[in-house]
């Protein structure tokens, strides 16, 4: 079973692995959209396709336990993603020459990364999930996860006072040495993680991929789960690439304010699971399906104030509200995570790859979807009314009433009450 030392080491993996995601996923978006003045719809579309790449993590994840070992899977998964982000950097600086080249290296380098974050992100998972003691399953999945959100909260908030006054150069430079630090942590922090650990043994070891996925599927709780996630991460992932261009086009945020802002919700985000996490583990207050609900529409309500402040400009205040945002955003989120850590370990034996990998691949279609429509949403709305700023605003409103409709499903979907809470759900206890 894994220690204290080796979860955390994990999560210095997820730290890296967020650290490279959030330079393409909120600068290199606000870059495209506001100093590039191209559509909101191509950063939507680039990351869309990051994230469609991402549904062969079933297969990865399905392979990764016929073999027994995830190491080779994290370390991999990160030098692509690297080397990806690298690449798409790079590419930016292409679209004021040649709008076909820069798109062409950007679908590359966007393909890259959905399948370094697809190799690394559950293989990571899978191994808490299977060596982990049932007793931390659920807090060691919290802890691992609140270590990624401060590397995306940190790097945000680094690169944001670095990348001012902004060359393309300088944004090479600066992501280049983000990816190559990554990947030196990735290595360091694996590194024997394995040894010792007693390999999965799966209860048909010779079933191919697709019956293996069938069998998956047909486990009721896996997938009503399944199509929670879903419906929940499309609405968690509207705002994603929207939010930045709001700060710059409707409050005249600069880019490294902009970059900070990202950083700032992430840091909300960190702070809602870590309060969630300390009420419902060690104080025992609420039930998963409260935490998850109320994350919902809380979430649904930070939204809507977000709208409600376009008509201000300059001087309203988005960051505080955006970092409440996070912190309604982490704390859906810490409950939902509690749920997937148990039933990764539920159901048919040395499987928690593959349920990893099918929730991940969810996940990553709803964002990629809801990232997309949002963007797209924006698009269409900037071209029918007249102020940036209303056009911003209804998708908002939108997004906010699918947080709401996924606070019905959670409520309908996840255990009543009855069951213990998110991170104390152990099997057999």
């Amino acid at each position: 079973m894994l220690t204290w030392l080796s979860i955390i080491r994990l999560g210095l993996i997820q730290m890296a692995l967020g650290s490279i995601v959030v330079l393409t996923t909120s600068t290199l978006n606000r870059l495209m959209v506001v100093e590039l003045a191209l559509p909101a719809v191509l950063p939507g579309f680039l990351v869309a396709l990051h994230y469609g790449i991402q549904i062969s993590r079933p297969t990865m994840g399905f392979f990764s336990d016929m073999g027994g070992r995830r190491t080779p899977w994290i370390i991999g998964g990160i030098a692509i993603l690297g080397l990806g982000a690298a690449l798409a950097s790079a590419a930016v600086a292409l679209f004021a020459n040649s709008f076909v080249l820069g798109l062409g290296i950007s679908v590359l380098a966007y393909a890259m990364i959905g399948l370094g974050v697809g190799a690394s992100g559950t293989s990571v998972l899978a191994l808490l999930a299977s060596s982990t003691a049932p007793r931390r399953r659920a807090a060691a999945a919290m802890v691992t996860w609140l270590m990624m959100i401060a590397g995306i909260a940190v790097t945000a908030g680094v690169v944001g006072s670095l990348i001012d006054p902004y060359t393309p150069m300088r944004l090479f430079v600066i992501s280049a040495g983000v990816a190559g630090a990554a990947l030196v942590l990735t290595v360091l922090a694996i590194m024997g993680i394995e040894r010792g650990l007693a390999k999965p043994v799966s209860d048909r070891a010779d079933v191919p991929f697709r019956q293996g996925l069938a069998e998956i599927w047909a486990e009721p709780r896996a997938r009503r789960f399944t199509l929670f996630v879903f419906l929940s991460m499309t609405a968690y992932f509207m705002q994603e690439l929207i939010l930045e261009p709001y700060a710059g086009l409707v409050f005249a945020f600069t880019p490294g304010q902009s970059t900070t802002l990202s950083g700032a919700q992430n840091g909300g985000v960190f702070v809602g699971m870590l309060l969630v996490g300390i009420a419902a583990s060690g104080l025992r207050i609420g039930a998963l399906r409260t935490w998850v609900t109320g994350g919902c529409i809380a979430s649904a309500a930070a939204l809507l104030a977000i709208a409600a402040i376009a008509p201000m400009g300059p001087g309203a205040p988005l960051l505080p509200l955006t970092v409440l945002l996070g912190a309604a955003n982490g704390a859906f989120a810490v409950a939902a995570i509690g749920t997937m850590m148990q039933l990764a370990s539920e159901g048919r034996s040395a499987r928690e790859g593959t349920r990893m990998g099918l929730w991940g691949a969810a996940q990553a279609l709803a964002a990629g979807f809801g990232g997309l429509a949002g963007a797209l949403a924006v698009d269409v709305m900037r071209a029918l009314l007249p102020a940036p700023g209303t056009a911003f605003a209804t998708v908002f409103i939108v997004e906010a009433f699918l947080f709401l409709a996924a606070a019905i499903m959670a409520w309908r979907v996840i255990d009543a009450p009855s069951r213990p809470t998110a991170p104390q759900l152990v099997p057999g206890e």
